[in-house]
């Protein structure tokens, strides 16, 4: 009788609920879980209706970093320094590398609730000091493959608009109740990540709503099955092999390319405040 082997999967080894503060949970920080997720240092699950005091994130600076605000639920207006403006609607995505420094702000449309996954990616040091570059995406632009819509990277035939800085993939995947899914990520992908934003997950045990859960490094496939209707992101990516050197906005490979980027941000700062863009 022939025997079946069956393909192991990843095991997850971590898993979070992170620190709510207001309207905002911090899934994964640089000086947590993003030392061991590197490139992805930071994530915020954010969620709020203006009439409860939040107008919206205000005008801030990053540099060493790119950071990709995917909309969930609602839309804002978003202006940035590389001289962006417009609104992002429900599905749509802002990919900011911030480079040498950048500022940006997005409040909410109207009176409408909003919410969404804000990734920060670190940057290789041969793109931390480079000029700023955004790219805003309207829904109809993020391909799909199967339940996954592809942010950043290349799954299946979908491949992301966005100019990847490293290898890795981020994906928003959809699954209806007791639906199954395999995701197969790309050699070298050794980190790995998901967050839910809806629903519950089993992937070897529970995932629920709100958690993030951490995958031990291998080049291992994962398996998922969707209890309810869930929503997720998802990443992979081969690991970054700088250490962090972080500033209060700002995450570079080392303490010279920190001094220049933070240097950038305060000559634009100025310039913010002098045109009466800042308080």
């Amino acid at each position: 009788m022939n025997s079946i082997i069956a393909t192991p999967t990843r095991a997850i080894v971590h898993r979070t609920s992170g620190s709510t503060h207001g309207p905002i949970t911090r899934l994964m920080s640089p000086g947590d879980l993003g030392q061991l997720l590197k490139p992805f240092v930071f994530l915020d699950l954010f969620g709020f209706k203006p009439q409860g005091g939040q107008k919206g994130f205000g005008m801030h600076p990053h540099s060493g970093i790119a950071t990709l605000t995917y909309m969930i639920e609602g839309g804002v207006e978003y202006e940035d320094t590389t001289g962006k403006t417009g609104v992002l609607p429900t599905e749509g995505v802002e990919w900011m590398r911030a480079g040498n420094g950048v500022w940006h702000d997005a409040k909410p449309v109207g009176d409408s609730s909003i919410s969404g996954f804000q990734l920060w990616v670190a940057l290789p040091a041969s793109h931390e000091n480079t000029p700023a570059e955004s790219l805003y995406l309207a829904p109809s632009q993020i391909p799909q493959a199967g339940p996954a819509r592809v942010l950043l990277g290349r799954y299946g035939a979908a491949q992301s608009a966005i100019a990847a800085p490293s290898d890795m993939n981020y994906l928003v995947v959809r699954l209806k109740d007791g639906e199954r899914w395999r995701y197969t990520p790309p050699a070298g992908h050794n980190v790995a990540w998901l967050a839910v934003n809806a629903g519950r997950l089993g992937v070897g045990g529970p995932v629920n709503t709100g958690e993030l859960a951490v995958f031990e490094e291998s080049d291992q496939p994962i398996d998922f099955v969707a209890h309810g209707d869930t929503s997720f992101v998802l990443g992979s990516a081969v690991k970054h092999p700088h250490d962090l050197v972080m500033g209060r906005y700002s995450v570079h490979t080392s303490r010279a390319a920190l001094a220049q980027g933070e240097a950038e941000i305060q000559r634009i700062g100025a310039r913010l405040f002098h045109e009466g863009r800042l308080a």
